[in-house]
């Protein structure tokens, strides 16, 4: 990532590639061994599943 994208001017550039890195990975990419999702959808969903028993039971 650093050697790629430089060259950077200052820490400041380097560290706003990181986060910028970091929220693609986290939030953006397609990840084969969830079915080619984004992590962050696939945990979302994951945590609306959790809810539905628990709606449907009566203790919401």
């Amino acid at each position: 990532m650093i050697r790629r994208r430089g060259p950077w001017r200052n820490i400041d550039d380097v560290e706003f590639a990181t986060l910028e890195w970091v929220d693609w990975f986290n939030r953006r990419r397609l990840f084969g061994s969830l079915g080619y999702v984004p992590p962050i959808e696939f945990e979302e969903s994951y945590y609306r599943a959790q809810e539905t028993p628990a709606a449907v039971a009566g203790l919401m």
